[in-house]
């Protein structure tokens, strides 16, 4: 395994505050980017804002202010938003800044130097919800299915054109060969088969439109100051403007490890930007994670739409932890899934308040009742050590390929599995007969397996997990650990102390 993981989340639009759907995907890959710490890589993870476009400049006017403003603000609330979230990004990039601004000059001067850049005039849909030119075909009624409520506006302006058909073969080659260590370019399958087809679909002259002649809340072009960088072949740039492109050292970082993606956004990550970088002669990231939409009632959470669920209220609901639990848990990183309160509620009390948390409570409880609070040195495996075995190698095998419902399906079954050793064992019985022998055994294990539960748990409740680690008497911050502590937890001669109620029972 590499030293380095770079991991990128999509850098959210700029034109309202941070909703349900950006903190599914800022959690998901938070997780993974917390996990490969674990496993001991040198990890960066860049988050951040997408500042640039008409559709700001929109939003900057209708509230009486300029766009700059406008984006300083929302900017803010995303940074607090992603604290309370336990983000832990290690860069949040805002494409109005200078360094952006460098990269994207310098790679759009290397892309036209090298002759994949032609001038002409664009005529056709363009959808200022999604900031993307349209087909006919890709109307439902004349209007965008993504923006059913926005005016679809016919456009004709010059613009330099990106020509993208000179990478097909490259693209569907990328998509169907091993790469290096990224045999699956573009995951789930289904999101692969899918942009495979666009592409295939694409003439050899085809190009796509990088600028806009109309729009001056943007990037001016490298040479043109009369356009601007279209805002997505402006925005896809932001990975390597986190890197320091093109200043020396940059490819300490580059290319990406991992984009993590929303599916209305899987063209230009899976298609554009590759040819953009292999045009520039740059590498191309390692590979991308396109996750499903968060539902509620059927629909996606969506603010054009109308479909939301307020972040402020789930956060509120059982605190921050326990929304990244329940957002992992409960819908699939590979697919669609649904958010209820009944749900929300349900697995809190059951996985977390009984699950979990009542786990937590009864191991250090016993070990400061039945053996003073010292963790007994009691070498002697048992078979919960042996399912903790097991489970690790379900947990790794399943975050090792970003499947991270399942890494957490292989740490909460521990638990079950933990709960029921406990009514097994019955150390309380084994005090009263005296049986000095086996009770350190028993509890030696729980401790054990409690120490690798909660440094499973750790990419998905930090807080949580970190306030367990230190009952544990384990040293330092569970964020730090390593994957040796998983393997083999050294607790004896540990001293625990008593936990406050993890995740305490709503009352009434």
């Amino acid at each position: 395994m590499a030293d380095k993981f770079y991991i990128t989340t999509a850098i959210d639009y700029s034109n309202g505050e941070p909703h349900m759907g950006h903190a599914f995907e800022k959690i998901g890959a938070d997780c993974i980017a917390r996990y490969r710490r674990l496993r001991g890589q040198q990890v960066y993870f860049v988050i951040g804002m997408d500042e640039h476009g008409q559709k700001v400049a929109q939003t900057a006017n209708d509230e009486g202010t300029d766009p700059q403003s406008w984006v300083d603000g929302i900017a803010e609330k995303f940074v607090a938003a992603w604290r309370e979230l336990a983000i832990s990004n290690t860069d949040f990039i805002r494409t109005t800044e200078q360094r952006h601004k460098q990269t994207v000059a310098e790679l759009w001067r290397r892309i036209q130097a090298a002759g994949y850049v032609d001038k002409g005039t664009y005529s056709g849909f363009y959808c200022v919800g999604c900031e993307a030119f349209k087909l006919e075909k890709d109307l439902v009624a004349g209007v965008c299915p993504e923006h059913p409520t926005r005016e679809i506006k016919w456009v004709e302006e010059p613009n330099f054109f990106f020509k993208a058909g000179a990478f097909k073969q490259y693209l569907l080659d990328l998509y169907t060969s091993e790469n290096g260590n990224s045999p699956d370019f573009v995951r789930p399958k289904a999101k692969l088969n899918e942009i495979r087809n666009v592409v295939a679909e694409w003439d050899d002259d085809y190009a796509m439109s990088a600028s806009r002649a109309s729009v001056r809340w943007g990037i001016p072009w490298p040479g043109d100051d009369s356009h601007t960088v279209y805002v997505w072949f402006e925005a896809l740039i932001n990975y390597l403007s986190a890197t320091g492109f093109p200043n020396e050292g940059y490819d300490d970082m580059w290319p990406a490890d991992l984009h993590v993606i929303g599916p209305d956004i899987l063209r230009f990550h899976a298609a554009f930007w590759p040819a953009m970088l292999r045009a520039a002669g740059l590498a191309v990231p390692g590979g991308i994670w396109c996750h499903g939409w968060v539902n509620t009632l059927g629909a996606r959470f969506s603010k054009s739409a109308g479909v939301r669920l307020d972040l402020r209220e789930a956060i509120d609901r059982h605190g921050p932890d326990a929304l990244r639990y329940f957002l992992l848990r409960e819908v699939p990183w590979d697919a669609d899934g649904n958010f209820t309160w009944e749900r929300f509620d349900a697995r809190y009390t059951s996985e977390l308040a009984d699950g979990y948390g009542n786990l937590a409570s009864r191991i250090l409880a016993m070990i400061k009742r039945y053996v003073g609070g010292v963790v007994p040195d009691a070498g002697i495996t048992t078979e919960l050590d042996a399912a903790g075995d097991r489970a690790i190698a379900d947990y790794k095998s399943a975050m090792d390929e970003h499947l991270i419902h399942e890494g957490g399906n292989a740490a909460w079954g521990l638990v079950a599995r933990a709960n029921r050793f406990v009514e097994e064992t019955a150390p309380w019985d084994l005090v009263k007969q005296g049986n000095t022998e086996q009770l350190n055994r028993v509890l030696a294990s729980m401790a054990r397996t409690l120490a690798r539960i909660t440094l499973m748990a750790a990419p998905f409740m930090p807080g949580k997990a970190g306030l367990v680690w230190q009952a544990l008497g384990c040293a330092g911050d569970v964020n730090d650990a390593d994957w040796s502590q998983l393997q083999s937890p050294a607790m004896a001669g540990r001293s625990v102390s008593k936990l406050a109620p993890l995740f305490p029972k709503v009352q009434g």
